[in-house]
């Protein structure tokens, strides 16, 4: 394989409210945390452990508003995003770096108050957000509606 790929996604909660910075000419940036877990049965103890982990996420522009305005603390969220390793130097003068998660496409998971459901569902709509494959499927559609009838097979 020639190319490359840096790709990382990610389904996670959101352990603060996101920052919002806003720039000259329109552009904003947002970041916050985002907590994502593991557990595993202790087998000497039969405890079960909760490891956590958390990750540095960066939203660009409308992704940012959107983010402001409809993600708080706690929230569910599946992200799509790319790697992106930041050097900067501390108050000590040494180099720092710090690895963060630039996000390209998004979809909330905590369910909306319904008068909030509405105007998410067409701001989501309109930027290069992406929804997960299980909320496409309208509750009125079964699997036995997609079902071809007996009648219909070629045997």
């Amino acid at each position: 394989m020639n190319g490359t790929i840096n790709k990382v996604i990610l389904i996670g909660h959101l352990g603060d409210n996101v920052k919002m910075h806003f720039f000259e000419g329109g552009n904003s940036i947002g970041r916050f945390p985002l907590a994502t877990n593991d557990s595993y049965v202790n087998k000497q103890t039969g405890e079960r452990v909760i490891n956590t982990e958390w990750h540095n996420i960066v939203v660009r522009n409308k992704l940012a508003e959107i983010f402001e305005k409809y993600a708080k603390k706690g929230d569910k969220v599946y992200l799509e995003g790319r790697l992106r390793t930041r050097k900067w130097t501390g108050d000590d003068g040494r180099d720092r770096y710090t690895t963060e998660i630039h996000v390209t496409e998004f979809t909330f998971l905590t369910p909306k108050p319904k008068d909030q459901a509405s105007n998410h569902s067409e701001t989501e709509a309109a930027t290069d957000s992406k929804p997960a494959s299980d909320t496409d499927i309208k509750p009125e559609q079964t699997s036995s509606e997609a079902e071809v009838p007996k009648d219909d097979l070629p045997f």
